[in-house]
């Protein structure tokens, strides 16, 4: 599998030499509504150490502001794309004042239209270093997410700044991609590096904010109906304006698909007629937020999430697999945020979240057992944080955060081997954190980055965790930087104490946290006014991990990964660009029984590039996908060995949209162009071919 990470760094350079000339010049601009948002290009120049770091927003063809004129509004048709890639930052409390010595990558809602993205999963299936197998037909909540080899419970995830994590780990109950209407997202951020030391020490990966939709302007309604292959329809509405000082946002989307499709012998839950069986999925999700601007100073905001999810249970498939999932959460966050002071130099946001996730698994065992389990999670969150610019070359950034979180576990099974782990636990505890980033601007061209969060746990006492980065700007197109971060990530209430009765696991109250730090080491490049690259080998040792032995939770030692992630952008004419994502991640055993072993369900090389064209409406888009495989390592079939990957495969999605009238547009996605049925993870197959066909309308 290493010579894929030999083909494509050869291939890479030649990209670059053999790019077509560059039509279009790019700018550097800043834009000021009402003093609320403030607009940055792509790349920086990199001698204005002082913005925020550069983004590697794909195939996005024109600037998106927070907030807009109405009366300026033009229809969605004769929108023409810009000569820049810009983003939106909100000015108050956002991460405009975010560690800078890593790079902060950011897919706007535009480019998530282009991409005809369906959950959160696929929005960061195209991000540079993610790995992500839970995504498209016949997929499952819990098949795998990884960041730089890191599982989704390594990761911290964030609406608007506010964690959503649970760190429940059994009955599928990671992170649900799926917990927010895609409709309902105004962009997408991932972060690394010191910035773990502002959200969390158990960001071993990244730290993935989801940023939501306010509402400005007159009052607008949108809507989308979707239907296409495997019985799939998915309906989206969104209401959103503003009125005086209150602004709002409200969405809805309903997802359905029966998955149901031929796979091939020896595939993982083949029936007997030869198609995947169990592999439906339902999903209702509902958002909505209330903004309210007290004074220039002052403005208050409540959003709410709820989410009811049910779907059947693939993954295991041998023999026939027949459990089904049912997860329903209610996430609600109220957050204050103010300037202090006479000018802008300093910002406070304080927020307070309610988080509760409920999961439940059940079915039969066989012919004569039954078996359930629920989980149900609830958390209470608080937290204080204050950006301040000490200086003209000093901003501090630092806060509190509190967590308390509730876990009732509830284990039933008829079967008479596990009878006697029937149970119901009750568990709960608090979390405080300190943390700190501080930025030194030592030049003009030189930054310094200082992290600490300092964590006491009810659970695993006290623990420190630092950070260190820093940025170089060589000359005014090219910056050097380099990150370092120690984390620790402690067991789940549930790994500890509650019995997984659809795996057979067992709880360990004696697991240890995993300890470990992350590191990276990149160069970001300028190569023209049109073509930005960036650069970066990031690897990680993480001790103790977690894993299960012998059918029982336990630590299974130490795991080292290394690794190269690059991504570039090119603007080729007016109207067109064109990404290029590459991540290579050898992620190595180095204890037990699987030393030397790559981690399963992780491959070593993940390439996705595409091209894209708009103009006056109408869009095209192709998308190509490299996977090299990954290992399988769990649930195989009794014939795999450890050492078996999954073949590698190539995948091409093509999107577009019509115009039909101001207001209305067809949207086309043909997923899969070459038809392969190749092989997702763990005998999961793709179905081939498939398609998507819809209507979208604004009013």
């Amino acid at each position: 599998m290493k010579k894929d990470f030999l083909l494509l760094t050869v291939a890479l350079p030649s990209l670059l030499i053999a790019s077509p000339s560059y039509a279009v010049e790019s700018e550097i601009e800043q834009r000021n509504t009402n003093k609320s948002t403030e607009v940055i290009s792509d790349i920086p120049s990199l001698s204005e150490i002082e913005l925020p770091v550069t983004n590697a927003e794909l195939l996005s063809q024109q600037s998106v502001p927070i907030e807009v004129n109405p009366e300026e509004t033009q229809p969605e048709t004769e929108q023409t794309p810009s000569d820049d890639a810009d983003i939106s930052i909100e000015a108050i409390a956002e991460p405009d004042n975010l560690p800078q010595s890593t790079p902060t990558y950011v897919i706007d809602r535009e480019e998530i239209k282009k991409q005809g993205a369906a959950s959160l999963a696929d929005i960061l299936k195209r991000m540079p270093g993610f790995a992500i197998n839970d995504v498209g037909h016949g997929a499952d909540i819990h098949t795998g997410t990884y960041y730089r080899g890191a599982s989704i419970n390594q990761s911290v995830f964030l609406i608007d700044g506010r964690q959503i994590n649970t760190n429940v780990n059994i009955y599928h109950g990671g992170t649900d991609l799926n917990s927010i209407p895609v409709e309902a997202i105004e962009r997408v951020e991932l972060y690394s590096g010191t910035a773990s030391a502002l959200f969390g020490s158990s960001a071993f990966g990244g730290v993935v904010n989801i940023i939501t939709k306010e509402g400005y302007g007159k009052p607008k309604f949108s809507a989308s109906a979707e239907f296409g292959s495997l019985n799939l329809n998915n309906q989206q509405v969104t209401y959103g304006g503003s009125s005086d000082k209150v602004k709002y946002n409200f969405s809805f989307e309903r997802f359905f698909t029966d998955n149901r499709y031929r796979v091939p012998v020896g595939a993982a839950n083949r029936d007997e007629q030869g198609f995947l069986s169990n592999a439906d999925t339902a999903t209702s999700t509902y958002f909505g937020s209330i903004g309210l601007d007290l004074d220039r100073k002052n403005s208050l905001n409540l959003d709410v999430t709820a989410l009811s999810s049910r779907r059947g249970l693939i993954y295991f498939g041998f023999p026939l697999q027949r459990d089904r999932l049912d997860h329903d959460g209610l996430n609600v966050g109220l957050s204050w945020k103010t300037r202090l002071g006479n000018g802008e130099s300093s910002n406070l946001t304080t927020s307070i979240g309610y988080n509760q996730d409920y999961f439940s698994t059940y079915g039969p065992t066989g012919a004569s057992f039954y078996r359930r389990g629920s989980l149900d999670t609830q958390q209470l969150t608080a937290r204080v944080d204050h950006e301040w610019k000490i200086a003209a070359n000093n901003k501090l950034r630092w806060g509190l955060d509190l967590k308390n979180t509730d876990l009732i576990g509830d284990v039933l099974s008829t079967d008479p081997t596990r009878i006697a782990e029937n149970e119901k636990e009750d568990r709960s505890l608090f979390n405080t954190a300190l943390f700190a980033v501080n930025t030194w601007n030592i030049s003009d061209n030189f930054l310094i980055d200082l992290g600490l969060r300092q964590s006491f746990d009810s659970q695993f006492g006290n623990y420190l965790n630092p950070s260190v980065g820093l940025r170089y700007a060589v000359t005014p197109i090219v910056a050097v930087r380099g990150s370092w971060a120690g984390g620790q990530r402690n067991p789940g209430l549930d790994q500890l104490y509650v019995y997984d009765t659809v795996h057979g696991w067992a709880p360990n109250p004696d697991l240890r946290p995993e300890i470990g730090s992350t590191w990276t080491v990149g160069v970001d490049v300028s190569f023209s006014e049109n073509l930005i690259g960036q650069f970066t080998y990031f690897g990680s040792s993480i001790g103790d991990r977690l894993g299960v032995i012998a059918g029982k939770w336990t630590n299974i030692g130490l795991v080292d990964t290394n690794g190269l992630e690059a991504a570039l952008q090119l603007k080729i004419a007016a109207g067109w660009s064109t990404f290029l994502n590459y991540t290579y991640t050898d992620a190595q055993i180095k204890t037990g029984t699987e030393k030397g072993l790559q981690l399963g369900l992780i491959p070593y090389s993940v390439l996705q590039t595409g091209v894209g064209y708009q103009n006056s409406g109408w869009q095209a888009n192709l998308y190509v996908t490299y996977n090299s495989g990954a290992r399988r390592s769990i649930f195989a079939n009794s014939t795999d060995k450890p050492t078996d990957f999954a073949p590698s495969f190539v995948n091409l999605d093509l999107s577009g949209r019509i115009p039909l009238t101001s207001n209305l547009g067809l949207t086309v996605y043909l997923e899969n162009l070459l038809g392969e049925q190749y092989e997702r993870v763990n005998r999961i197959y793709s179905p081939g071919f498939t398609f998507r066909v819809g209507l979208t309308a604004n009013f």
